[in-house]
């Protein structure tokens, strides 16, 4: 009986074993020699999946397509959860208005052309609208491979790239929740769309501040429990939990995947957590490219040649040019516009989880997923091609449009600050917007909440309502206080008050917050009242609501606060490691004089050894007028020199200990030198994947390495030896001017 079911087992594991090494033996070969080539692995993927797939039969093929597609499904979840760790929120706060009108502009217009040229080929009109979709959003990861290998992401026009890239992201995210209702409705009714923006914006709001609230405080508090493998298995656990939240509650489970990763990317474990699920995004995301490329038709891309040639002229053309006058509208230079435009010139991953969203669904036609990967490929390859045109191309633009458009376009750009200025109204209304808003989602969230899970348990019983209204009052108090008496936009507000005129509107957007606080009470406890009871215990909470002020307003404060300091923590954290002290070692310069009669006179610092045997470096050495930066091992001390050394507390306790026994003396005044100590944080290619020796950074500064910081990991005094990598924070004594230059040249 035990033989015969695991036999079962393994005929029934088979070919999921078999169909798995397949796709991954194929993709390592396409990443070797993709990787060979020079060209983007995705690209790679495709055509391994290609040559996998049941299309194409002189290799051997994947048997089980039901179990690819249950490994690409992983994949996307997995893919999405690492665009959201190098997403976070705050960071679309940040993009500003420049990323985001350049942002929005190219994708109306694609959506629209997108829908306009499916329709002029005669397809169905959700074939066109998802078509549309796909056409809009550019590949994150196509273009931040062509910025790595062309060095040119410290360039201004990629960051305004990558800017754009956030906002296209939460835009897709917004799009793939609209395309879905679209998708089952079969129809473009507006106000089922808005029912869909809204419950989108209802459920990111609350996922965010609970998410926010909640786990970076279980995070810290578990930190000295966690090991890496732990880690990473309670961030993939983090990760389907909010998968099975957006699935129960009718989103993508992507969205979940996306939301989950933003939120742990403002803990300060966020880059730990993504160099720990890097593998395994890396690994699913491989399975779902080859996936994407088992579904190319080659019978279907011969049928469609036409359609393909015609939508990658759209792509590349349309996203240039949208890009260009969006950047242009948003009040960049001609020349930085043409560049971020050509950029921004394909189509990726994002189009590719919106084309297996509609095969999913079950409405968009076969043919379009092959053409939309066929698209995607030739686009991917002309990436780099199209960022080293944007120069030449923005030049050549300069010099062949008229001179007058070309000063216009100048003259906009150097105005454009000035239309960015906010006027106290707009002020005054967009803070009272976001406490509405923001404090109205809360409270719903809380009454549903004790409307699913709270009134159910108290049906029945005596007192059971009471006692449940009185919890669900409790949780909210704070809550209604801030909606409907918190002082917000303080300055503003009296400057508006001052003026006669602005008095009225401004006293009726006071009382229409006084109004949706009565408003939510009322709601409250009419869900656990009749109506008659409710307005008695309306009158009675109200009584309380106003006698206790204080006590809400300290509650509410301590709820903020713990929001806030989760929410700041990873910026605050950063901060305080890039002070100009090797605080995370408590290092610090000490001055000291050596003495006329000094045992230490005369010997060379490769003799004193104080760097073996204390752990301190030795920054400078001034000798009268003459100031030696960074000395090297054969320089002799001299009386009367004053030293200047790096160390931690301990150290420097230890080294004038011994500097005492030899007559050294600690100079009363200590006049400041061109020689600092200075962090560098490596992001430029030049000195990734060298030794400290081989980067020339002592050359450069006239300096010494004394520090690194590499994933959390310190090492004071590291190896001439030691290989740099991406985001090691260096710790660098040298010349003020050379330090400063080498930092300009980094960034």
């Amino acid at each position: 009986m035990f033989l015969t079911v695991a036999a079962s087992n393994i005929t029934h594991l088979k070919p999921l074993i078999s169909d798995l090494g397949l796709i991954l033996l194929t993709a390592g070969i396409a990443v070797l020699i993709f990787r060979k080539l020079k060209q983007p692995l995705v690209l790679g993927y495709l055509i391994a999946g290609f040559l996998a797939g049941n299309n194409f039969d002189f290799f051997p093929t994947v048997k089980d397509t039901h179990s690819v597609e249950v490994w690409a499904e992983i994949g996307v979840i997995f893919l999405l959860f690492s665009l959201g760790l190098e997403f976070s929120f705050k960071k679309l706060v940040k993009v500003g208005g420049t990323a985001s009108v350049t942002a929005v502009t190219q994708i109306i217009t694609m959506v629209l052309l997108g829908f306009a040229v499916g329709k002029l080929m005669g397809w169905k009109t959700i074939d066109s609208v998802f078509l549309g979709v796909m056409l809009s959003i550019s590949s994150t990861t196509i273009i931040l491979k062509a910025f790595d290998e062309l060095g040119v992401k410290a360039q201004k026009f990629a960051g305004n790239v990558i800017g754009v890239l956030i906002v296209q992201d939460i835009l897709a995210i917004l799009m793939m929740v609209l395309l879905s209702t679209l998708a089952v409705s079969q129809q473009f009714s507006g106000s089922e769309l808005l029912q869909s923006v809204l419950k989108l914006i209802f459920f990111l709001t609350i996922w965010f501040v609970g998410g926010i609230f909640f786990i970076p405080t279980l995070l810290k508090k578990a930190k000295h429990l966690l090991t890496d493998e732990m880690l990473l298995i309670l961030s993939l656990a983090l990760c389907l939990f909010m998968v099975t939240l957006a699935a129960n509650v009718g989103f993508s489970p992507a969205l979940g995947a996306f939301i989950m990763g933003s939120i742990i990317a403002e803990t300060t474990q966020a880059e730990h957590i993504e160099h720990l699920v890097k593998p395994v995004k890396d690994l699913f995301g491989a399975v779902f490219f080859v996936s994407v490329g088992m579904l190319i038709n080659p019978e279907t891309l011969i049928e469609y040649a036409f359609p393909v040639a015609i939508l990658t002229l759209v792509t590349i053309f349309g996203q240039s040019i949208s890009s260009t006058i969006g950047s242009l509208l948003s009040g960049q230079p001609l020349k930085q516009s043409v560049q971020a435009g050509v950029s921004l010139s394909q189509i990726g991953e994002f189009s590719f989880i919106i084309a297996t969203l509609g095969m999913t669904l079950g409405v968009t036609s076969n043919f379009l997923y092959p053409i939309v990967v066929a698209v995607s490929a030739v686009t991917t390859f002309t990436t780099p091609y199209m960022v080293k045109f944007g120069t030449p191309l923005a030049v050549f633009l300069e010099k062949k449009l008229p001179r007058k458009w070309v000063n216009a376009i100048a003259d906009y750009s150097a105005n454009a600050e000035a239309i960015k200025t906010l006027s106290t109204w707009q002020i005054v209304l967009r803070a009272y917007l976001f406490q509405i808003v923001f404090h109205s989602i809360i409270i719903v969230a809380v009454i549903l909440l004790s409307t699913k899970y709270i009134l159910p348990l108290v049906e029945g019983s005596k007192f059971g309502h009471v006692l449940a209204a009185l919890i669900a009052l409790i949780i909210v108090s704070p809550f209604l206080w801030a909606l409907s008496l918190r002082r917000i936009a303080t300055v503003e507000v009296n400057e508006l008050f001052s003026n006669r005129k602005s008095r009225g509107p401004l006293l009726l957007l006071i009382f229409l917050r006084m109004a949706l606080g009565l408003f939510f009470i009322g709601f409250i406890l009419n869900n656990f009242f009749s109506p008659g009871i409710a307005i008695i215990a309306l009158v009675i909470a109200l009584a309380a609501y106003l006698i206790f002020p204080k006590q809400l307003h300290a509650r509410y404060h301590r709820i903020e606060q713990h929001f806030l300091s989760n929410l700041h923590d990873r910026e605050i954290t950063k901060e305080r490691r890039m002070r100009k002290d090797l605080t995370p070692w408590d290092g610090h310069m000490a001055t000291f004089d050596v003495g006329a009669a000094s045992n230490l006179a005369g010997k060379t610092l490769e003799e004193l050894k104080m760097r073996e045997k204390i752990g301190v470096n030795i920054a400078f050495i001034k000798r009268g007028e003459i100031t030696i930066n960074v000395p090297s091992r054969n320089e002799r001390l001299f009386p009367n020199d004053e030293i200047c050394v790096i160390g931690t507390d301990s150290q420097v306790k230890k080294l004038k200990k011994f500097l005492t026994q030899n007559e050294i003396d600690t100079p009363e005044d200590v006049t400041e030198a061109d020689i600092v100590l200075e962090h560098l944080e490596l992001k430029n290619e030049s000195f990734i994947g060298k030794s400290i020796r081989e980067s020339q950074i002592r050359e450069k500064t006239k300096g010494l390495v004394v520090g690194i910081e590499r994933n959390g990991r310190r090492m004071l005094n590291p190896d001439s030896h030691l290989v740099l990598q991406k985001n090691d924070i260096l710790w660098v004594v040298g010349d003020k001017k050379l330090l400063e230059s080498l930092r300009k040249g980094k960034d």
